[in-house]
């Protein structure tokens, strides 16, 4: 990883242009709604509503009753509308790696590892919910497909098919494959959007959420939640805190104007975090599926996506929540073929080798640029010190020193005394004789004080009669 400048990189249209026709020949494989969020003001939720996808129908297993064909896309046609896998360089980047012993938790609202594409992957997983399965992979919340759908652009690993084209992975050539084929996923099932009494606030949600994924070994956390808010309770510190300290790298969504997101809201806009907006596939801005935000650090495919949900079925979607996915496999490439690398230099080699689009440098829309994932694992980077995204640790130290302070100490909790108790006697001090035992100094005060005001009396006086004189002679 010497420090040499990195090649020219352009945008890769062959793929567009190749599979541009299928996508539009494809495009009964379903359209993303695009309505208000559901969350409460100022909870996170998931970025995009998938409330109701038009999805594909999957070719029955071995010794299953086969289901009725309800589209006109077979399962080995998904892989062509992946055009990110073209456009974006992951083929490319497997020569590099696959992502092979790195761990993802995708902390969301369940994930099916049960569907075809994400057999053997999920290696874990937990509720925090308190409304979910004890493994993470009942769908939850108004978005129940959302974590599955994250999960298989992440660490996707296809399947087999009849008929199949080995285009892609040998031996997996039907279905959804994630950036990282051969990760492993941590599903980590929260409830967001729509909250009940029976379930836990969103506030306590995901703090335990991140914590337990850094304890059960996760590379790297995914989000892809967001809210209306800037600012996250302070009970998150500790949590966000805690995956710095264990050097786990955080992925987040920006976020989405369709859904109401203006602004890149928490945990996004979180010290240290990488947070991903969304391009189209012109690579501009996505004005529906994209907010704006000086956290964002690097921008990734949100429009046209495709992707896994519950039931060996598949849904077309848009928005943040499949960018950041996108980034976290990229992550996932990196760490696995540098076992070593911290976070921060993994979040580094991502937007050091971004495609500078937009405004000269970092800017609000596309960070320090657009994804490129072959950069990511074939560029020289130079090392940096700290991580450019910044930390959670500093943040903390500022920003919540007032909390921090010690209490002062109460009757019932007096702290011990600094000072040991003196008990030797003390002699009571000699009187001292007044200056004037005789009151008369008052008195002999104000006589001189008279006495030099009629001195200077008669001073005046006689000067003035020698004037008065000097010049009556003077006119005589």
């Amino acid at each position: 990883m010497t420090s040499t400048s990195a090649r020219p990189r352009t945008p890769r249209r062959r793929a567009a242009a190749r599979w541009g026709a299928a996508a539009a020949a494809c495009a009964v494989a379903g359209a993303v709604a695009t309505g208000p969020a559901h969350a409460r003001p100022g909870a996170p939720a998931p970025s995009i509503p998938i409330e109701d996808p038009v999805t594909v129908a999957p070719v029955p297993r071995e010794g299953a009753t086969p289901a009725p064909d309800t589209s006109r896309i077979a399962e080995d046609g998904i892989r062509p509308l992946q055009y990110w896998l073209d456009e974006y360089g992951v083929r490319e980047a497997w020569e590099e790696s696959t992502g092979e012993g790195v761990r993802i938790a995708v902390i969301d609202t369940g994930v099916d590892g049960s569907h075809q594409d994400l057999e053997g992957a999920v290696v874990g997983g937990t509720d925090v919910s308190g409304g979910g399965a004890p493994d993470g992979q009942d769908g939850l919340g108004t978005e129940p497909e959302h974590g599955t759908l994250v999960a298989s652009v992440a660490a996707g690993r296809g399947h087999m098919a009849p008929g199949g084209r080995d285009d892609a992975a040998p031996g997996r050539p039907a279905g959804v494959i994630g950036v990282a084929p051969d990760a492993e996923v941590l599903a980590v099932s929260t409830w967001l959007g729509g909250e009940t009494s029976e379930v836990r606030s969103v506030d306590e949600q995901l703090p335990d959420a991140v914590r337990w994924a850094v304890d059960h070994g996760a590379d790297v956390i995914n989000m892809s939640v967001g809210s209306n808010t800037t600012s996250w309770p302070e009970s998150w510190d500790e949590a966000f805190l805690y995956a710095e300290e264990k050097d786990v790298l955080v992925v987040a969504s920006a976020g989405n104007r369709g859904s109401g997101l203006v602004q890149v809201g928490a945990p996004a806009t979180i010290p240290g975090v990488l947070t991903v907006g969304g391009v189209g596939r012109s690579g501009e801005a996505s004005w529906e599926s994209s907010s704006q935000g000086i956290s964002i650090a690097v921008a990734g495919p949100s429009e046209d996506m495709v992707g896994a949900i519950p039931g060996d079925r598949y849904a077309s979607w848009a928005g943040t929540s499949a960018s950041a996915p996108v980034v976290a496999g990229t992550a996932a490439l990196i760490k696995a073929k540098w076992p070593e690398m911290s976070s921060a230099q993994v979040a580094n080699r991502i937007i050091s080798t971004a495609r500078d689009t937009g405004a000269p440098g970092k800017d609000p829309l596309y960070g320090y640029g657009v994804l490129d994932v072959e950069a990511a694992l074939t560029d020289d980077v130079p090392e940096v010190e700290a991580n450019p995204l910044g930390s959670m640790q500093q943040w903390v130290r500022v920003h919540r020193r007032s909390a921090a302070a010690t209490p002062s100490a109460t009757p019932s909790e007096s702290a011990a005394p600094v000072t040991e108790e003196v008990e030797a006697e003390v002699a009571p001090p000699e009187p001292v004789a007044p200056i004037d035992e005789t009151g008369l100094l008052p008195v002999i005060v104000l006589t001189g004080f008279g006495l030099l005001v009629l001195g200077l009396t008669a001073g005046a006086v006689v000067h003035i009669r020698h004037i008065v004189r000097d010049d009556a002679g003077g006119r005589s």
